[in-house]
């Protein structure tokens, strides 16, 4: 493991070692053991998107690693004014230990990967979003004791979550199923694995696609770049909402996610997201401890 640039890179052990090591990274930071991995060592973060979780859980985990996170936005950097992310990538290969990036295009990530002799973490992309369905499963085995045989379902935009939380789901053993409109379904290529590597559907019937599940996720219905489109969006989305009959059809025992921010009344009901609180707040905070155990993997 180079780099984590997109789930489908990593292979089945290598996610559940990752999920291994933030467990026990998690029970240390708990019960007070220090565990600077990574002291001296310096993590560059680029953004050209906005963020709240990815930035401090990035930041805070190198700290308590021993090692250092620089913020550097894209409008005070130099590829903001036209640079090539190639020539960048090569310059602060010689400053920094490692890159983690939020941005648009994946292929701004592979390039960095490409060019760069350090490693590069996705920390978001319109793509894929690995460092959060490692969170993700982290919470999923926390309250279910395991992922293989689960079923996820993820209901929503067909976008960078479904993406990951389809490969992700798939390589860890869990049944996933996606409802979504005709006009947003996940990228086809990584459906076309899914159909071929898993057990996987795909459908626009919220009610088959959430039956008997034991995880229920869901995501905004217009990402960051996306506001142009909010109000075709929620008149495409009506439905596409987590709510009382919908967890109706999954086990009673079934958690409910989200990545956040929510937009309580649209992909989730106020009632059934608050009823899930602690699940929610427990996977926001897993991102600290599985982007911790990514950054010991990569940089030590």
């Amino acid at each position: 493991m180079k780099h984590l640039l997109k789930l489908s890179d990593l292979t089945s052990q290598e996610i559940l070692d990752i999920l291994n090591l933030a467990d026990q990274l998690k029970y240390e930071l708990k019960n007070g053991i220090e565990h600077k991995h990574l002291k001296g060592k310096t993590l560059g973060m680029i953004f050209r998107k906005a963020s709240t979780r990815t930035r401090v859980s990035f930041e805070v985990g190198m700290y308590q690693l021993g090692g250092q996170a620089l913020f550097l936005s894209s409008n005070d950097l130099q590829i903001g004014r036209g640079e090539e992310t190639a020539d960048t990538i090569r310059v602060l290969s010689r400053y920094l230990d490692g890159i983690m990036i939020r941005t648009f295009d994946q292929r701004e990530v592979e390039e960095m990967a490409r060019f760069g002799t350090i490693p590069i973490i996705n920390g978001l992309t319109d793509y894929e979003h690995p460092c959060q369905v490692l969170a993700d499963l982290m919470t999923i085995r926390e309250y279910k004791g395991g992922l293989n045989g689960l079923k996820l379902c993820f209901i929503g935009d067909g976008n960078n979550m479904a993406n990951s939380l389809i490969v992700g789901g798939i390589k860890t053993g869990m049944r996933v199923s996606v409802a979504c409109p005709k006009d947003y379904q996940p990228d086809a290529e990584i459906m076309k694995w899914a159909y071929e590597s898993g057990n996987f559907a795909c459908t626009q019937d919220v009610f088959e696609a959430a039956k008997d599940a034991d995880v229920l996720y869901t995501d905004v219905w217009a990402s960051m770049g996306q506001e142009s489109e909010a109000a075709k969006r929620r008149e495409a989305f009506k439905g596409y909402c987590i709510d009382d009959s919908v967890m109706a059809v999954a086990k009673k025992d079934a958690m409910v996610l989200h990545c956040l921010p929510a937009h309580k009344g649209e992909e989730i009901t106020k009632e059934v997201f608050e009823a899930h609180a602690n699940e929610i707040f427990d996977q926001a905070e897993n991102r600290l401890h599985a982007q911790k155990a990514v950054l010991v993997r990569l940089l030590k």
